[in-house]
């Protein structure tokens, strides 16, 4: 007879010496230079945001799970935290701060606790909340700060719109790539994230570095983000080929929204996404193709985050026909 009791735990299942506590403070360690650049770029209101996004996240999982659920207090495993980060990387920096404690309440509330916590919920936390607030609040959530002015003045910030959405409106009306150029940041703005967006997804270089980061301390593996990176690349690069003047270049796809953001720190959630590398690569081409066919005939110039959710609802679908082989399990032998 064997007297301890054998625990079976909830996912995410990590075959290292890493808890998760371990592995949600190397994320928020890779999310500092994004939050650097963003509180540079955007100023005091990035950082009072952020903050009032985390605080509520933290709050909101702490009374439900004191006062509603009655189970253990687990605010302290860094969940939470990465929570309210993500949330408020994925809304404009100047977002009235009522807004963004409803859509803390709904990511932690309605995404995580009500499924059990930790573990059990089957779609990515802050995408939700931001999804329910685009939705919910469609003018407030599609005024973007622009980079300059918003530095100067907190709480009179010019509003203008994204890269994605100055082409997107562009080509609506009848102009082309080429009269739009003048109208959109260079490339090198894009990558070093001087432009308006969300208050954390601008900075393609500060969001690699992040995720190179998570890569080396083997948080992440390659899988989902550079085969959501490349397929959208591609997908986007086919389009651009056949008419230039009609479809942003690759490059632009890539840089611009929350590309970046979405596939190393969003879709790689250990808890939402597939199991095997495998069925990673299925997840994230899904991801990439349903994101690009948003962009280029959807109604909002941005839709990874849509898409992330969607293919978050399949990933059960996904284990099912690509689990990993059993172990202890043997290939059959041919006997000769």
């Amino acid at each position: 007879m064997v007297d301890e009791k054998i625990i079976i735990s909830a996912s995410p299942h990590v075959h290292s010496d890493k808890t998760s506590k371990k592995v949600m403070y190397d994320v928020l360690y890779a999310l500092i230079p994004a939050f650097m650049v963003s509180i540079y770029v955007f100023g005091l209101s990035a950082l009072i945001m952020t903050s009032v996004a985390v605080i509520s996240c933290i709050a909101f999982e702490y009374l439900i799970q004191k006062f509603l659920l009655k189970t253990t207090i687990t605010i302290t495993d860094g969940s939470a935290l990465i929570t309210g980060i993500l949330l408020a990387f994925n809304l404009p920096s100047t977002l009235p701060l009522w807004m963004v404690i409803i859509g803390s309440l709904v990511a932690i509330g309605v995404a995580k606790m009500s499924f059990g916590g930790l573990g059990f919920n089957i779609f990515n936390p802050a995408l939700v909340g931001r999804v329910f607030l685009l939705v919910s609040f469609p003018v407030q959530m599609t005024s973007w700060p622009t980079p300059v002015e918003n530095n100067t003045s907190l709480f009179d910030a010019v509003t203008g719109e994204t890269t994605l959405g100055i082409i997107k409106e562009g080509l609506m009306y009848g102009e082309t790539m080429s009269t739009l150029s003048d109208k959109i940041p260079s490339m090198m703005d894009l990558f070093l994230g001087i432009t308006s967006g969300s208050a954390g997804e601008m900075s393609g270089l500060a969001l690699i570095i992040g995720g190179i980061y998570l890569l080396i301390r083997r948080v992440i593996t390659w899988h989902i983000p550079v085969t959501i990176l490349a397929t959208m690349a591609a997908f986007t690069g086919i389009f651009w080929l056949v008419n230039p003047e009609m479809f942003a270049n690759p490059l632009i796809h890539i840089l611009s929204g929350g590309a970046i953001l979405g596939a190393f720190y969003m879709a790689t959630d250990l808890v939402t996404s597939p199991m095997t590398k495998k069925g990673m690569v299925i997840f994230a081409i899904g991801i990439a193709v349903i994101t690009v066919v948003i962009r280029l005939y959807g109604a909002y110039p941005e839709g990874i985050s849509f898409a992330i959710l969607i293919m978050n609802a399949f990933v059960p679908l996904i284990n099912t026909y690509f689990k990993p082989r059993r172990f202890g399990s043997k290939i059959t032998a041919k006997i000769v």
